[in-house]
């Protein structure tokens, strides 16, 4: 079974939105507030939100994992 053209790009306009939602969710947690001033806000203040939020995510995934 196929997707169509119209359900597919109403699933990644879907997934846009609760990534949006959820990367908003994020930024606004102390958690990552607190890991900014940790990393140098500087840094990251010619960076985009999202590559902020993904990159918290994945160093606190890999801290996770230890």
């Amino acid at each position: 079974m196929t997707n169509s053209p119209a359900s597919t790009s109403t699933i990644v306009s879907q997934d846009t939105q609760t990534w949006d939602s959820l990367k908003g969710a994020i930024a606004t947690s102390s958690g990552f507030q607190r890991w900014q001033i940790e990393r140098a806000v500087d840094e990251y203040e010619q960076s985009s939100l999202d590559y902020r939020v993904r990159r918290y995510l994945r160093e606190t995934l890999e801290t996770l994992a230890y």
